[in-house]
């Protein structure tokens, strides 16, 4: 595992500019969308009563409130540009996994980088195989939403509610994580163009390699996580401004390196 982790650091650094493309990438993306969505919320929050000069002012901001989301057309407005967002998102991400799959398969070769040819030829079924891994994602959600909302109105207690989905939130994390590295796999084979009924085959048979290299990785990724938002929590001002898009880089770089990694299981279990 060490060895396939320090090969993994290797094509991380051949790919440096690649990860700055994901830096800027996630950079943006954060930008757009927390500008987006302080541009619905804070006119709502603006009308908040600093002092209550009775004690119906909070309810009547309440019903105030209640009013503009479900009797205007601002969800409607919210939901059509959030979905527009999703969807070029979903556009991007197997663009950039293409060329970045394609560049892996070939770094051997004393050429540089090949993430743009990657994108030109590889497109096609990433796209699909990224499709079709988000769909299975949701797929539980249409048994998950609808059970969660029975139980609300029927739990009196919201500890106890959260308690009683507790159990059905981690097999959906569980399901999640094994969809995604198995999607991975055949991702990795799309790109090679060496088989993605192969790779499907590759993913189940080194298991346990693919699930420890991940697991590994998002040790190191949770461990940041709790490190920057400690930092964050004792200095406040242009630091923390700094530390949090400082965070995107370290993401983008840890993001890659699981990749890297991930690629060299699944090339070694094809030689």
């Amino acid at each position: 595992m060490r060895e396939r982790l320090k090969m993994g650091w290797d094509m991380t650094v051949r790919h440096k500019y690649v990860l700055v493309l994901l830096f800027l990438y996630r950079l943006l993306w954060g930008f757009f969308l927390y500008r987006f969505v302080d541009s619905v919320v804070t006119p709502v929050l603006a009308r908040y009563p600093d002092e209550h000069p009775n004690s119906d002012a909070a309810h009547l901001f309440l019903i105030e409130a209640q009013f503009r989301l479900l009797k205007t057309d601002l969800v409607d407005d919210v939901l059509w540009v959030l979905g527009g967002l999703l969807l070029l998102r979903m556009v991007l991400t197997p663009l950039i996994n293409a060329g970045l799959f394609y560049s892996f398969r070939h770094s051997a070769e004393e050429e540089g980088t090949r993430v743009l040819s990657g994108v030109r030829r590889a497109w096609k079924p990433v796209t699909l195989l990224y499709w079709m891994e988000n769909a299975l994602l949701l797929l539980p959600a249409a048994w998950l939403l609808p059970m969660a909302k029975d139980r609300f109105f029927s739990e009196p207690s919201l500890t106890n509610w959260l308690l009683d989905l507790l159990p059905y939130a981690a097999s959906w994390l569980l399901y999640g994580l094994a969809v995604h590295l198995v999607c991975q796999f055949m991702q990795f084979g799309a790109a090679a163009r060496e088989g993605i009924v192969r790779s499907l085959g590759l993913a189940f048979r080194r298991a346990f390699p693919l699930l420890g290299i991940t697991l590994v990785m998002l040790g190191i990724g949770l461990a940041v996580s709790a490190a920057a938002w400690a930092i964050s929590l004792l200095w406040s001002g242009f630091l923390a401004v700094t530390l949090h898009q400082a965070f995107h880089f370290v993401r983008s770089l840890l993001k890659l390196w699981t990749s890297a990694s991930q690629f060299h299981v699944w090339r070694d279990a094809k030689s």
